[in-house]
């Protein structure tokens, strides 16, 4: 078993790692660094809450997973590594592409896993837009859109939407559009963005239009915290036709609302969510999207430590979107298009 110890018992350690870990064989949750010790007894019972320090420091934890503000990541996982153990880290693995690529050194140095926790290419609607993309049944495809709103217009606690925090929807939800995308399509040759504040004393973006080219072909991923009626999901537009597609994954509302990763019914879409091909003679077919199931991600960390296989997600996949971050930072700040290659 590998003992696996969990840094955060926020919102991510409760409905994200921490009933993952426990369903998933091969780990074992062995200790939770949180100060919220009566919550992890009552979750966990027999599992210690302890400091991030001491777990670090137990030599009987072989995996550190970490699920704290974005902020405190880069120093979490420097130090985990320092001592030897296997790191997943929640999105953004940092909030900076200077301090992933430390890490990244830092893990192969000491021959390390550093997996960044980009659970959304488990998603339902994600696996039907990368089966269909791969089935080739769209043909060369002209147009990716994908669409990822709230409606939000209040801000959250001040921590969580400063300026030096790691906030903002671009590292958000940005970091997961963006690793999607480049699952499909790889890099992209030039990015056009536009970033902005639009909620009243908000000091962070919480709006984000980018465009990035591949050749003749591009890729729009658009959020906003001001939209209440929901714009597509995703929307793929070829040769071969078109197909839209509305609505989130189901895994995320039913972990949060204390749902169990063990019913049947988990991971599973509602129908009337699945999306629809439209051919070019006026045909539309309507796709089922695959059981999404998160579980999948720490069954692979679980093969790269016990049996050598690549990791789930390779921490370079991280950095690169990151970069595209950057770039899509400085296309908005200086209002141009920037090359990427």
């Amino acid at each position: 078993m590998i003992r696996t110890g969990l840094i955060g018992f926020g919102l991510g350690g409760t409905a994200f790692h921490a009933p993952l870990i426990a369903a998933v064989e091969g780990l074992v949750l062995a200790a939770v660094g949180t100060s919220r010790g009566e919550a992890v007894a009552a979750a966990y019972p027999g599992v210690p809450a302890i400091s991030p320090a001491a777990l670090i420091a137990d030599p009987a934890i072989d995996l550190v997973v970490i699920s704290t503000p974005n902020a405190t990541h880069f120093e979490l996982a420097q130090a985990a590594l320092r001592a030897g153990k296997h790191v997943v880290v929640d999105k953004p693995l940092t909030p900076s592409a200077s301090q992933a690529e430390a890490l990244i050194a830092l893990a192969e140095a000491g021959e390390r896993l550093l997996v960044p926790f980009h659970n959304r290419r488990w998603d339902s609607d994600f696996l039907a837009v990368r089966a269909l993309v791969e089935s080739g049944r769209l043909g060369e495809i002209a147009l990716f859109e994908a669409h990822w709103d709230r409606f939000r217009p209040d801000l959250a606690q001040a921590w969580k939407e400063a300026p030096d925090a790691g906030a903002g929807q671009l590292l958000d939800l940005g970091s997961h559009m963006i690793d999607q995308m480049l699952v499909l399509f790889g890099m992209p040759d030039a990015v056009d963005a536009d970033l902005a504040r639009q909620r009243s004393g908000s000091q962070v973006d919480d709006y984000f239009a980018l465009t990035f080219h591949y050749g003749d072909r591009r890729a729009v991923l658009a959020s906003s915290r001001l939209i209440a009626a929901p714009r597509p999901r995703f929307g793929l537009h070829g040769h071969g036709g078109s197909f839209v597609k509305y609505g989130l994954d189901p895994q995320e509302a039913a972990l949060r609302g204390g749902g169990s990763v063990h019913d049947p019914a988990h991971g599973l879409e509602d129908p009337a969510l699945h999306g629809r091909l439209t051919l070019p003679d006026g045909t539309v077919e309507t796709l089922a999207s695959a059981r999404g199931d998160y579980r999948q991600f720490y069954a692979g960390v679980v093969a790269a430590i016990r049996d050598g296989a690549g990791p789930p997600v390779l921490a370079s996949d991280a950095l690169a979107g990151l970069r595209l971050m950057d770039a899509a930072r400085q296309s908005a700040e200086d209002g141009r298009r920037i090359r990427l290659c």
